[in-house]
């Protein structure tokens, strides 16, 4: 335990990841399709390995994250749980890594105390494996 009363309290986070040999960009512009389809929009794309390329280090892989988000999902997921703002945005990070393209997101937690915040995070897992599907899909 520590100072001030503070609790401590672990949580497993849980991904989802698929697998593809589709081209690295082709994933990228699939993603911004699913995102778009999906009503979300997105937020920040950080593309990591590009910018380290770009300094000079030529042979660094591709790395990127996207966060997006759907404000009517976000107010639903805040009013059922203010902690859950931990959870947001979504984030979808895509690396290559032998000769695969790699697309995972984290996942919302199905397993609290509250049935009406697993039920709506269910949903919400279901179209983010449905969106890194569908950008994975060759």
């Amino acid at each position: 335990m520590s100072g001030c009363g503070a609790t401590q309290r672990v949580e497993i986070t849980k991904y989802y990841e698929v697998e593809t040999t589709k081209p690295y960009d082709e994933v990228l512009a699939e993603l911004r399709v699913a995102i778009s389809e999906y009503n979300f929009r997105v937020t920040g794309h950080s593309r990591v390995g590009k910018v380290i390329r770009e300094r000079g280090e030529i042979d660094f892989p591709d790395y990127d994250t996207i966060q997006f988000c759907n404000l009517t999902y976000a107010e639903i997921l805040l009013r059922l749980s203010p902690e859950a703002v931990r959870h947001m945005p979504c984030n979808i990070v895509v690396y290559s890594h032998r000769e695969q393209v790699i697309v995972k997101t984290r996942l919302l937690p199905t397993d609290t105390d509250d049935e009406v915040l697993n039920k709506f995070s269910k949903e919400i897992n279901v179209q983010l494996k449905e969106i890194v599907d569908f950008a994975a899909e060759e």
